[in-house]
Formats: structure tokens, sequence, C-alpha cells
């Protein structure tokens, strides 16, 4: 007796316990877990193969394999190629995307298609559309060549590759950006006499700053990852154009831990841009 005397008392207080958890679950009507075990599920299927990788890779011979010769060039050869990448992305693409946001022209719809295509294509179609064009043999390398000029398997072959599948991602979020900016502001700037440059440098830049920084940061590590593309077009060769994508898929082939070693840098890198991002944003909300 003495056993049920204790045990339905706190049978009652197990109840009345999750009733009140029940009742906090509840907000306006809604169940919150409707929202929060489909994010967790998704939210799983991104990270444990993140967790899956780093614990695999955590061993005696992870430094060895990370700080090799092979590795310290193709991230070397990596950070060269995509800063390049997002430097003529920043200067080319900054005017274009101004163009688009703010300009009314016949065929924008189409020029915009053309722009955004990379981003759905796959990367191996991207890189046979590259060979097709600029390769010796193709319909403007053969052009080229006759001047002396060979893009496939070379340095320049990886920053056109990598131009070409990143470029569009600061493209877009430039012309988001600038086509949030309020019109009102820019014939505000006019009446007080304002020409396009002022217009653009000391209004429209800043205004769409985050959009700019946030297209960049995406851009660098878009191009630091860039792989299907680049073998393509300039192929796989150490300190020319092997990247750390590349190393990793030739170090696949050689031994699994090499590929996990070069890829957790690769994803520390790519950590490190993510956060610079995440910094900016925080500075500018306050």
């Amino acid at each position: 007796m003495r056993v049920a005397g204790g045990f339905l008392p706190r049978l009652f207080l197990s109840m009345r316990r999750f009733r009140d958890y029940f009742d906090r679950s509840v907000h306006d009507g809604h169940l919150i877990w409707i929202f929060i075990i489909p994010s967790a599920i998704l939210f799983a299927m991104f990270a444990l193969p993140f967790v899956a990788l780093f614990v695999r890779s955590a061993n005696q011979e992870f430094f060895g394999y990370a700080f090799s010769e092979q590795a310290l060039e193709a991230l070397r050869l990596s950070l060269v190629t995509s800063t390049i990448t997002l430097t003529v992305t920043v200067l080319f693409g900054t005017p274009f995307a101004y163009l688009l946001a703010r300009w009314k022209f016949r065929l924008k719809s189409w020029v915009e298609l053309f722009i955004d295509l990379p981003i759905v294509l796959p990367p191996s179609v991207a890189g046979l559309t590259l060979l097709i064009a600029f390769g010796r043999r193709g319909l403007f390398g053969a052009f080229l060549f006759d001047f002396g000029i060979s893009l496939p398997f070379t340095t320049a072959a990886v920053v056109i590759a990598q131009t070409f599948v990143a470029a569009p991602l600061y493209i877009r979020s430039a012309r988001l950006g600038f086509a949030a900016v309020e019109k009102q502001l820019e014939e505000a700037a006019h009446v007080e006499g304002a020409n396009q440059w002022q217009l653009f440098y000391e209004v429209m830049f800043p205004l769409a700053g985050r959009a700019l920084v946030s297209g960049g940061v995406l851009t660098w590590t878009r191009a630091l990852g860039e792989f299907g593309a680049t073998i393509l077009f300039a192929g796989n060769l150490e300190g020319v154009t092997q990247t750390m994508p590349m190393a990793i898929y030739l170090g696949f082939e050689r031994s699994l831990g090499i590929a996990m070693a070069l890829s957790v840098m690769l994803i520390l890198v790519s950590v490190i841009l993510l956060m610079l991002t995440k910094k900016l944003e925080q500075t500018e909300e306050e």
C-alpha cells in the first residue's frame, strides 16, 4: 500500500508536469513542434555529415596530410585564383548589377536569364561550354590561338571557370540590393544636382553595401570550392590548375585520409569567410 500510496502522487505529478509542458508548447493556438521537428530534421541532415567528417579526420596523420606540400600549394592556388575572381567580379559585376537594377531596356529579361543560368547549370555543363567556346579548337579559342593566346589548362582558365559559375551570385545579390533602394532617394539626389557617378557612389553604393558584401563573400566561397567546370576547362595540373577541390578529388583516389584532411581545411576556410560575412552584417545592423 505504501508503494501504491507513493506511486499515485508521483504519477499525478508527472501528468501535471506533462500537461504544463504541453501547454507551454502551444503558442497562439499552434503547436511550436510543427516548426521545431522538421527544422531539426533538416538541420541534422546538414550538420551530421560535417560532424562525421571531422570525427573521422581526427587522427595522428591529419596534420601530415593537411600541411603537406601538395595541400599547401593547392590551398595557395585556390586562395589566389578565388581572390582574383572576386576582384574581377566586383569591378565588372557592380556596374552591371546597377544597370540591371535601375535601368530599363529591351531584352533585359533575356540578359538576366543568361546571367542567372550558370547558377542552375550542372558544373560539368558549364565546363563543357567554356571548353567549346575558348578551347584551342573552340568557336572563339581558335581565333585567340592565332594570336598566341591559349586559355585551356592554364591558371587563367581556373579564374575564368570560377568567374563563370560564381560571379552570377554577386550580380544577383548586388542587383537585389540596388533595386531595394527607394527611388525617392534617387530623385532627391538628382534634385540636389548629383550626377550619375555621385548618385551611384554616394547614395546607391552605401545603401546596398550589405548586399554587395554578402554577394562578394558568396562569390568568393563558391569560387574557392569550384570543381566541375574547372576540371573540364583547366584540368588538374599540380601547381598550375590544381586547386583544393582538385587535390581532394586526386587524394580520394590515393587515400581517404588525404581527401578528408583537405576537405576539413577547405571547410574551415569557408567557415571563416562566412563568419566574416555574419560579422559585417551584425556591424551594419548596430
